[in-house]
Order: structure tokens, then C-alpha cells, then sequence
């Protein structure tokens, strides 16, 4: 076992991918001489070589495409974006092609998009976004969000391991900041499957990426308000765990889902709609909604602030729906 931050432990799991099964490899900008944007193929190049560690032009519909075709081909790529957002620029041939594709004519696209995605760095509104909204419609994709330092070694693993394709979501606020004992040995953490972050009976706090450890400091200064708040971490949101979800509502009967993707269309209507098909007699309050305003995500620190939930936003919405 090795204490490593988020950004080693998925490094960790890209390696050891790429130790075990020739046909991963790795394709982006700067993934090779500089090591990636955030440095987390640094060293890559030396121990992969040319062939599997390859430095793209500045186009991501390009980085996306070569990637569907080598997929096609029998390999395993894993396409990094600089940044999530520019993602965008191949959305296309996400939904369209690599989505359809095992719909289409029964041949699955085995190919991972990562990046770095979320706010609380003063990226601005082109390189802060959670674009997670956009592809929950869309067949065929799988999305994982990991929050914590061993899921983002095990989804990595089971994300390149997947005969279709995953967007794997790594929120760069937590690259250096999470930090855990990393098991030893060859383990993946299973796609569709949500955690308990912090067991609780009196509510429940629905969320993801770095949501969840803003969820689990409001759970710790409620708790000195005697109320003992659950926070569910649903490391996959397509397909989301519709078990755990009901199975939460059920523990404490009151619910708040939270997440740092804008408010409208984004993952809490959809979760609120499975609350009310599986679990609604269970409800003793109303589902609550917290997450940022429908605008760009602010590049000014303060306003960047005022845009993300915060931990007093977080207790105050608990409170008011404990005392429902």
C-alpha cells in the first residue's frame, strides 16, 4: 500500500493499463516530451515510446476521431483533452459515432476521453465547465466521475477495460489536494456502482467529483447540530446506480442532490426523477436541488465563489430540510 494524491494514483492506474495490455495507449496534446498539461503521463514517453504515447496537433475533433479509428482496429486508446471542455469540438463524433457505434452494427468503441474538468482554480468559463449534462442523453456512452484517490486509479482502470466508451471526469481541483492509501495489486473500481462516503440516518446528500467533499465538511458541522446527514458518492453518472440511490432515500427519507454542473438539464433532475419512480413513499420532504446558476462559470475568484456551492450553502439547505 502507497499513499498517493489523486493525480499519482491515476497515473498509477494508466501505467499499470498500459504495463498489462499492448494495445493501450495514449494519444494528445503534450501527453509526451511535456508529460500533459497537468503532468500526468510524465515519464511516459521514455517507458511507452513513440507508438504509445503520441503527441497530437491542437485538435481534439482529430484527437477524438484517430482515436474511434484505432478503436475500430483492435486497440484500446485513451484520448486526453487538455481541457474537458474542448471536448465539445468532437461532440459529434462522441454522440454520433463512437455512442451509436455497438447499436449501429454490433462493434463496440473500447475507448476512453479523460480530462480535467470543474471549477475553483480561476480557470474562466473555457476551462472550468462540467460538461456532464450534454452526454447523460446520449446511448451508448458511460460516464464516471471519481472523487477520491482510489477511485480514480480503480475507474481508470475498469474505464480502459470497457468494451465501449467511457468519458472518465477527473476534477483538477482535486488533483493534488485528495490524497489516500492506494491498495497494491491489480483492482478496478466497477463502473455503476455509487459509495456511501459518510453513512447517516437523518438526511441525504446525492453527488459527485468534488461536490462530495463539500458535502462531507457541511455533514461534519451539521453533525455538531445533532443532525447525521448521509453523502452518497456516485462515482458513475451514466448509468447512474439507481439501487443506491433509493436505497439512501429509504435510510433517511429526506434528500438533497448536489452537484457543481449547472442547475438546468443537469444530473439532479434526472436523480429526482428515479427518487420519485423507486423510492417516493419514502419521502418525507421534497427532493432539493443545489447547484450553480445557469451561467459561464466566472473567471474572478470572488465571483467563481459566489458561482460554486459552498459548505454554508450546503448546511444551510440541510438545515431547512431537516426541519421540513
Amino acid at each position: 500500500m502507497a499513499v498517493m494524491t489523486y493525480i499519482e494514483a491515476l497515473s498509477a492506474g494508466l501505467r499499470e493499463e498500459m504495463q498489462r495490455d499492448g494495445s493501450v495507449f495514449i494519444l494528445g496534446e503534450d501527453v509526451g516530451t511535456y508529460g500533459g498539461a497537468f503532468r500526468v503521463t510524465k515519464g511516459f514517453l521514455d517507458e511507452f515510446g513513440p507508438d504509445r504515447i503520441v503527441d497530437t496537433p491542437i485538435s481534439e475533433s482529430a484527437i477524438i476521431g484517430a482515436a474511434i479509428g484505432s478503436a475500430f482496429m483492435g486497440m484500446r486508446p485513451v484520448a486526453e483533452m487538455q481541457f474537458i471542455d474542448f471536448m465539445a469540438c468532437a461532440h459529434d463524433i462522441i454522440v454520433n459515432y463512437a455512442a451509436k457505434s455497438r447499436y449501429r452494427w454490433g462493434v463496440g468503441v473500447p475507448m476512453v476521453i479523460r480530462g480535467p474538468c470543474g471549477g475553483g482554480v480561476s480557470g474562466g468559463p473555457f476551462h472550468s465547465q462540467n460538461p456532464e449534462s450534454a452526454y447523460l442523453n446520449a446511448p451508448g456512452l458511460k460516464i464516471v466521475a471519481p472523487s477520491t484517490a482510489i477511485d480514480a486509479k480503480g475507474l481508470i482502470k475498469a474505464a480502459i477495460r470497457d468494451d465501449d466508451p467511457v468519458i472518465y471526469l477527473e476534477h483538477k481541483f482535486l488533483y493534488r489536494r485528495v490524497k489516500e492509501d492506494i491498495p497494491d495489486g491489480d483492482w478496478v473500481v466497477p463502473i455503476g456502482k455509487a459509495a456511501v462516503a459518510r453513512a447517516g440516518k437523518d438526511l441525504s446528500i446525492i453527488t459527485y467529483g468534488a461536490m462530495r467533499w463539500v458535502a462531507t465538511d457541511a455533514a461534519e458541522v451539521l453533525a455538531g447540530e445533532g443532525i447525521n446527514v448521509e453523502v452518497l458518492d456516485l462515482r458513475t453518472l451514466l448509468p447512474l446506480d439507481r439501487a443506491a440511490i433509493a436505497e439512501s432515500v429509504k435510510r433517511t427519507n429526506k434528500v438533497l442532490v448536489l452537484h457543481e454542473a449547472t442547475l438546468t438539464g443537469g444530473p439532479a433532475g434526472e436523480i429526482t426523477a428515479i427518487i420519485n419512480e423507486e423510492a417516493f413513499e419514502y419521502l418525507d420532504a421534497p427532493v432539493r436541488r443545489l447547484a450553480p446558476p445557469d451561467i459561464p462559470v466566472p473567471y474572478a475568484p470572488t465571483l467563481e465563489k459566489f458561482f460554486l456551492p459552498q459548505v454554508d450553502d450546503v448546511v444551510k439547505a440541510a438545515r431547512e430540510l431537516h426541519a421540513y
